[in-house]
């Protein structure tokens, strides 16, 4: 097995990169010492390591980020709004491992950790000294695959198949949560890794929030007589969720006003017949173009899938594409009162262009 050598001069343990096509890269360990695995991906997204490293729909990978410097401006700490943080995406690290061309030990002023030692805090393994760019090149010709990082005392394998575990389990809430607005208005979220991010952008709204674990029946979710329902983003092949795809055919009988996102649009999309295809590399990413076809407008928007709908349902209409791959990154519904979207309308990091989509989304039926 031939090692592809570390780039650079960096303190830190030696430690590896193996991928299961039997690559191996050698580098500097940071944050954790433990052994971790993961479907590696890569985000093309400049800054906002914080948000993506808390992104809930990151769960079980191990995330390369191209830009050649991380770190330099530190780890905030955490500030929320009525419970809803402000400046991350979840609770803690979600990533199962973080892969950088060089690690940077900064800290802006009043921000409380380098990210070394927030890995540290949260128990989570990188590694620098990698040459991304090589690595990103074998990402996008071969596409995804599985991959470990591990100190030099340890043997690399592969034990898990990421298309085969069912990741909502560990980031959906075990009991209710509840934020409470200024408006008599209720919105149910089946919470499959919601990002905070969305939850602001319903708060602020004024909306009552009810988030409610991922494998929620449906008829527990009308006993909270929402007026709307928003069954959210999260990690995983969604092909693999049997249960919650026939949970949300059943739950879209209600006709309640319901927004898709992300994980969220994939199931609404298989439960009405539908495709979905796993991506060679998937979209991950603060400045995706974002083409409307209805109004002829575009945007720049926040992706962060590595699946996608291939065939829309029989009642669906196309909404928005990637006009790079002409992906769907979007659907309008003709028979049910719902709209869904691949990408991330609450961007977090990302530019706002798309935040109109929850204004759309509210407005459909306090019209009525």
């Amino acid at each position: 097995m031939n090692t592809i050598p570390f780039r650079g001069i960096f303190m830190g343990n030696d430690g590896f990169l193996y991928l299961e096509d039997g690559s191996l890269y050698k580098g500097k360990l940071f944050g954790s010492m433990k052994k971790s695995e993961g479907e590696i991906v890569f985000s093309t997204a400049m800054n906002g390591y914080p948000e993506s490293l808390t992104d809930p729909s990151y769960r079980g990978q191990i995330l390369v980020i191209t830009h050649p410097l991380v770190g330099n401006y530190g780890v905030p700490s955490k500030r929320e709004d009525n419970g809803i943080l402000t400046n991350f995406e979840s609770e803690h690290v979600q990533v199962n491992g973080l892969v950088v061309s060089e690690l940077t030990e900064g800290k802006k002023r009043g921000y409380s950790l380098t990210l070394n030692e927030w890995l540290i805090e949260n128990d989570i393994p990188g590694i620098q000294g990698i040459d991304t760019r090589m690595l990103v090149k074998k990402i996008r010709e071969y596409g995804t695959m599985m991959a470990t990082i591990f100190s030099s005392d340890l043997k690399p394998e592969i034990t898990e198949r990421y298309d085969e575990i069912d990741f909502t389990s560990y980031v959906s809430p075990k009991v209710p949560l509840f934020y409470y607005g200024n408006m008599n208005r209720t919105i149910v979220i089946i919470d499959c890794g919601v990002k905070h991010g969305i939850l602001h952008q319903l708060y602020k709204r004024g909306f009552n929030i009810v988030r409610l674990p991922c494998n929620v029946s449906p008829s527990t979710v009308s006993d909270f007589n929402p007026d709307a329902v928003v069954i959210s983003n999260g990690p995983g092949n969604p092909n693999f969720l049997k249960d919650k795809i026939e949970d949300v055919r059943e739950l879209l009988e209600y006709k309640y006003q319901t927004l898709g996102i992300c994980l969220g649009h994939q199931l609404i999309a298989l439960a009405l017949g539908g495709k979905v295809e796993k991506m060679r590399y998937g979209h991950r990413g603060i400045n995706k173009p974002l083409y409307d076809v209805n109004s002829k407008k575009c945007y720049i928007s926040t992706h962060n899938h590595g699946y996608a709908v291939t065939k829309i349902p029989p009642e669906a209409k196309l909404w928005f594409v990637d006009p790079d791959d002409m992906t769907i990154e979007g659907v309008l519904y003709d028979n049910f009162p719902i709209i869904s979207v691949q990408f991330h309308p609450e961007a977090r990091p990302g530019p706002n262009d798309t935040n109109w989509i929850f204004d759309y989304f509210t407005m459909r039926y306090l019209r009525t």
